[in-house]
């Protein structure tokens, strides 16, 4: 994908509980499990606000269907309650909102068109990433 291509930065949640520590190691392997040929997403923050890179931005994502070839994809780590994992729950670190600010903001730089969009704004049957980013981009502006 080049600049030109990339019309969303699309952001996710794991749906994992938040004593959940797991990265783009643990992704990928689930990904591998259900067919992917590699990790879906371009980033992963961890709980601790630590980015690991997925995907290459060049090489199209498998994380919201029909927008893949025109989307990187970051994925939060978290957002499931810790008792009931069908409970979507915006349990994200102070550091990982920290992350994905400073990573949006980077990556509008090199993709200045680029709309930044939950996944659920692409797929109303989703509750990924279990808040509402346009709220979030009003108090944290990019």
């Amino acid at each position: 994908m080049t600049p030109e291509n990339v019309k969303y930065l699309v952001v996710h949640c794991a749906a994992t509980r938040p004593s959940m520590d797991i990265g783009v190691k643990e992704i990928r392997q689930w990904h591998l499990q259900r067919g992917f040929n590699d990790v879906g997403y371009h980033y992963v923050i961890r709980r601790d606000g630590t980015l690991e890179k997925g995907r290459k931005d060049s090489v199209v994502g498998a994380h919201a269907q029909g927008y893949n070839a025109k989307s990187l994809g970051i994925c939060l780590v978290g957002g499931v309650s810790e008792r009931d994992v069908n409970k979507p729950e915006a349990n994200f670190t102070p550091q990982q909102y920290h992350e994905l600010k400073f990573l949006l903001k980077r990556l509008r730089e090199t993709y200045p068109n680029a709309r930044i969009v939950g996944h659920r704004e692409l797929n109303s049957g989703k509750a990924c990433p279990s808040f509402d980013v346009q709220e979030w981009l009003i108090h944290n502006p990019i």
